[in-house]
């Protein structure tokens, strides 16, 4: 279908988000295992930051990150299919900022490095502000 293609992307953040899931769990409960926190314990994510390893953490606080921006992303390429718009250049675009949220995940779970990090996800909100605005042009009907 036209302008369907953008869905791919879209699918693939979200396969993603779960993939961040299971890592963030596979670190995560063995680490609470180990430190003797009882699940109630869970409740206070500052108990966690504090308790456990700041590494043990990373994961979990970039799976919290993919529920934020994204959505932003997920509703545009949803605009921008439901318009027509979502293949060509906005599929680039898509796939462009669905490879910098992966590259951050990758980062933020596993080196940390603040500075890299922020590199990738301002690229990706640049990415995403693109994807805003050719969205817009079409919905208000935008003469440039």
């Amino acid at each position: 279908m036209i302008g369907m293609d953008i869905l791919q992307p879209v699918v693939a953040l979200l396969a993603w988000t779960m993939v961040m899931w299971l890592w963030m769990y596979a670190v995560r409960l063995p680490a609470l295992t180990a430190s003797g926190l009882k699940p109630d314990d869970a409740r206070n994510t500052k108990a966690l930051d504090e308790k456990l390893p700041a590494k043990t953490q990373w994961p979990a606080h970039n799976y919290n990150h993919l529920h934020e921006a994204p959505t932003l992303f997920y509703a545009v390429a949803i605009v921008l299919a439901i318009i027509g718009q979502g293949d060509g250049f906005n599929t680039v675009l898509a796939w462009a900022y669905v490879t910098l949220r992966i590259a951050h995940s990758i980062v933020q779970a596993t080196i940390n490095k603040v500075a890299l990090r922020f590199a990738l996800y301002a690229l990706s909100t640049i990415v995403l502000m693109v994807l805003i605005f050719h969205a817009a042009i079409p919905v208000f009907d935008i003469h440039i």
